[in-house]
């Protein structure tokens, strides 16, 4: 329990929040990391990913190029950066030093779940949907965006929302390489026997990773075109009339009156 006091004491005190190695500056790096990286694995991997769903071949092989990405440790990924000599230990602005390796490793993490819901996504859209959609008489590309991309796009957003909350966890490890972010506070509480400080550095990580749980899982759910028709569906919920319907009398009806 004394080290959860030390902890709280740590977050509490507003000097600790404050400064260039202040709580929120170290926040707001690790955030800035994280989207960017988020950002370079988005632009990546979520073309091939959708361009391949939508050919329908092709996925056996991607997929499984990018769950390597599961198979290698992070941190191996940038030991491996770090030491070469692209992209090195060069300063990136705010990302400091080791910064684009640091950005190539959490990128690559970040594949593997973009990548495979992605293309899922879009290779698992009905088959008679897809056949409607030729019928109308729509060219591939539109029946990419107006059927195949807005029904698959939950799922591709439940792939970044798994992404965006692996990422911020594990950017932490950018300490290690004297990068930015969090992970500063609990490397150094650690390596200095201050258990207190390095407990809070990882509560608000953990409590950072909550939050953008749930604006991502909003997100998605604003992005699923059928969530009206879902509703409707549900007793008594919007959309649904609960009123009784209006019976018309038949013929024989008014002719026995």
């Amino acid at each position: 329990m004394t080290v959860l006091s030390d902890a709280w004491t740590y977050l509490t005190t507003s000097a600790n929040w404050t400064g260039d190695a202040g709580m929120l500056h170290l926040l707001l790096q690790q955030l800035l990391l994280t989207v960017t990286a988020l950002a370079i694995a988005l632009v990546i991997g979520l073309p091939i990913a959708l361009w391949l769903g939508h050919l329908g071949r092709g996925g056996f092989l991607a997929i499984n190029i990018s769950n390597i990405g599961r198979a290698v440790p992070t941190f191996a990924l940038l030991a491996l950066f770090v030491t070469a000599d692209f992209p090195g230990t060069g300063v990136l602005g705010p990302f400091g030093r080791a910064g684009l390796a640091t950005l190539f490793a959490l990128a690559l993490f970040a594949l593997p779940p973009l990548i495979t819901n992605s293309y899922v996504a879009v290779r698992e859209v009905p088959a008679e949907v897809k056949q409607a959609a030729d019928g109308m008489g729509m060219t591939g590309l539109q029946k990419f965006l107006r059927v195949e991309l807005p029904l698959a796009l939950p799922l591709v957003m439940s792939g970044v929302r798994l992404a965006l909350v692996q990422v911020w966890a594990t950017a932490t490890i950018a300490a290690l390489v004297a990068g930015p972010g969090l992970g500063r506070v609990i490397t150094d509480g650690f390596f200095r026997t201050n258990y207190g400080k390095g407990i809070a550095g990882a509560i608000v990580v953990g409590l950072v990773a909550l939050v953008l749980e749930l604006i991502a899982a909003t997100l998605q759910r604003l992005a699923d075109p059928m969530r009206g028709a879902r509703a409707g569906r549900t007793p008594g919920g919007p959309g649904m009339s609960v009123t009784s319907p209006t019976v018309e009398p038949s013929a024989d009806t008014v002719g026995a009156q």
